[in-house]
């Protein structure tokens, strides 16, 4: 059996998706938090900038890491939360809890996972868009 080697995500890949999301948070007239990880869960890059809000920071790493433990975009999840949804139940005792608002994406490469980017600080849904352009800029 052979298996074909996904390369990962590097340090060059997770300062492209910081500057991405923060170029189109700037253009957007927004001050955000943007965080990268690897597909282990290690922080790669992170960005918060003074003028952002203080949670801004911990909210985008909670992004990123909901959107890597679940393999999905957050604003995909959301739903999925909600009373009677696929994961109202879900435990929580994980290394850190999950956060389940817009704004973390998962990155792929040749179809596998290999990390997940996050954006805290704007509207939700500002994020989603911030962090989908950061990982549409890794393609």
């Amino acid at each position: 059996m052979s298996t074909t080697a996904v390369a990962p995500l590097t340090t060059e890949d997770a300062e492209l998706l910081v500057a991405t999301a923060r170029r189109a948070a700037e253009e957007a007239g927004v001050t955000v938090s943007v965080t990268v990880l690897d597909a282990g869960g290690h922080l790669l890059a992170f960005r918060r900038d003074d003028r952002a809000v203080l949670i801004s920071g911990e909210t985008s790493t909670r992004k990123a890491y909901t959107a890597l433990q679940l393999n999905a975009p957050t604003v995909d999840l959301v739903d999925a939360v909600q009373p009677g949804g696929l994961f109202h139940t879900l435990p929580t005792a994980l290394d850190r809890p999950l956060l389940f608002i817009a704004g973390g994406v998962p990155v792929h490469r040749d179809g596998r996972l290999i990390g997940a980017v996050g954006v805290g600080g704007g509207a939700p849904e500002q994020d989603h868009g911030f962090a989908t352009a950061a990982v549409q800029a890794l393609a």
